[in-house]
């Protein structure tokens, strides 16, 4: 065998991740909110780059969104009568806070200037479901309070609205709401006290054992509890707790026929800077020549990655819109399957350009917000051509356990046995997936006596 050695040339096609080409796939990811925080950035780094509003547009906009809407009526004059009744004030929201409520009734309550204080301290130191943070001990370090005071304060506030505030665990609260309607007493005393984890598991039989009552006692006594809230402090606002969502395109029917307008209002349009342009063609500085090159070609290319993000987003959305117009027309009350690879084909362009155009942005359409991604769901055929979505599957389950018989509820098995002989085959483990996604407990916890 003999080996020899030489110099061979081999072309080869190969795609090279340039810093420009990372920065086009990850503006492409970025939602509106992050985008605009990137904008910023490179105004701050690139003298080359000028941002600017050009207000034509922005109210030739505003007037196509609006146009169909009823937002005309509200555009008295300055000498209407009833612009008074569109004040500022008056859309204001005016949802009270579960520490307003509590300050409210504490102050119209008869008691000692050092009661009241501990009072405050105890109403401060509620979290979000209205469940105490500290114990008695801790307070009593903490304020420099006797452990008695706070335990007279504590009970002061325990008796204000909502029943159930300012309990120190799940039984304490359950109890304080029962004896608000005067029923801690008899079975549910007992079920509260010692066998909450058995109701959790529907365990009522082995509870009924226990306190040797009739099973349909002690049934009564939990559907008596189960009408408690666990949580009585969440019924009242908490600004912490507030999630905005702002959309990243918006879908408008106008005319019958659904448009798709790209949200660009939280960031600035961008330019070259004719200042800093003209000074790169008349300077004979190379450093300074060199400088402005890199930078207007770095300008020109975010211009330019963003134009392609807004291009790519609008293909998309219009390819989901022409796929899906029977949910947007309501035609069909849930959406039909529908993959990347589908858009993908339809807009010409890769699965994963597709999927970080939409990873993590919303749209705002005539049926409300919705992520993006919501609109792709993985479908089960039958036999007769016909696809579901996740979404029509879990409508299916859920309507079999609304008309099940309560005291002989079906199994994940024979869910996915009935789903089966229409057609859809399923397996048990699916079926338990998309109950549990629901919120729907399984059938021994569903069971009633």
């Amino acid at each position: 065998m003999k080996l020899d050695m030489g110099l061979n040339l081999k072309q080869v096609q190969k795609l090279l991740m340039t810093p420009q080409l990372k920065q086009a796939i990850e503006i492409l990811q970025l939602n509106s909110y992050e985008l605009n925080e990137l904008i910023t950035s490179e105004l701050e780094t690139n003298p080359m780059l000028e941002a600017y509003e050009d207000k034509e547009d922005i109210i030739e906009i505003y007037h196509e969104l609006n146009k169909n809407s009823d937002l005309e009526k509200y555009n008295y004059s300055s000498d209407d009568e009833e612009r008074d009744d569109l004040s500022f004030e008056n859309m204001v929201s005016t949802d009270t806070s579960l520490t307003d409520h509590l300050l409210f009734q504490l102050h119209i309550t008869p008691l000692t200037k050092k009661i009241k204080e501990i009072c405050k301290v105890i109403i401060y130191d509620l979290d979000s479901n209205g469940y105490l943070n500290d114990d008695i001990e801790k307070l009593s370090e903490d304020y420099n309070y006797s452990e008695e005071d706070i335990m007279t304060a504590l009970n002061v506030v325990q008796s204000f609205d909502p029943p159930g505030i300012a309990a120190r665990n799940l039984t304490e609260c359950l109890m304080l709401q029962l004896k608000s309607k005067n029923m801690y007493n008899g079975v549910v005393k007992e079920i509260v006290e010692n066998y909450l984890n058995e109701i959790a598991d529907n365990k009522l039989s082995f509870i009924a054992k226990k306190l040797n009552v009739d099973i349909r006692e002690v049934q009564n006594a939990v559907d008596e509890i189960k009408k408690l809230n666990p949580r009585p402090g969440s019924s009242f606002s908490s600004y912490n707790d507030i999630k905005y969502v702002i959309p990243d395109a918006y879908i408008k029917k106008i005319d019958g026929d659904y448009v798709v307008l790209i949200n660009e209002s939280l960031y600035p349009g961008l330019r070259i800077n004719k200042s800093y342009e003209s000074i790169l063609t008349a300077t004979d500085d190379d450093n300074t020549r060199k400088y402005l090159s890199n930078k207007i070609q770095s300008a020109m290319w975010l211009i330019k990655s963003i134009e392609s993000r807004r291009d790519t987003l609008y293909k998309v959305l219009s390819a989901i819109v022409k796929e899906q117009r029977s949910f947007f027309d309501r035609e069909q009350k849930y959406i039909k399957p529908m993959n990347l690879k589908k858009i993908a084909d339809a807009v010409g362009v890769h699965e994963s350009t597709v999927s970080r155009a939409v990873n993590g942005k919303y749209v705002d359409t005539p049926l409300g917000v919705f992520e993006i991604r919501y609109f792709f769901q993985s479908g089960i055929g039958n036999g007769d051509g016909e696809m579901f979505s996740q979404e029509m599957i879990k409508e299916m389950i859920k309507q079999l356990i609304n008309e099940e018989d309560p005291q002989d509820t079906l199994s994940d098995q024979k869910i996915a046995e009935i789903l089966s002989q229409k057609g859809i085959t399923i397996s048990r483990r699916t079926v338990a997936k998309y109950r549990e996604e629901m919120n729907i407990p399984s059938s021994n916890k569903r069971k009633r006596y």
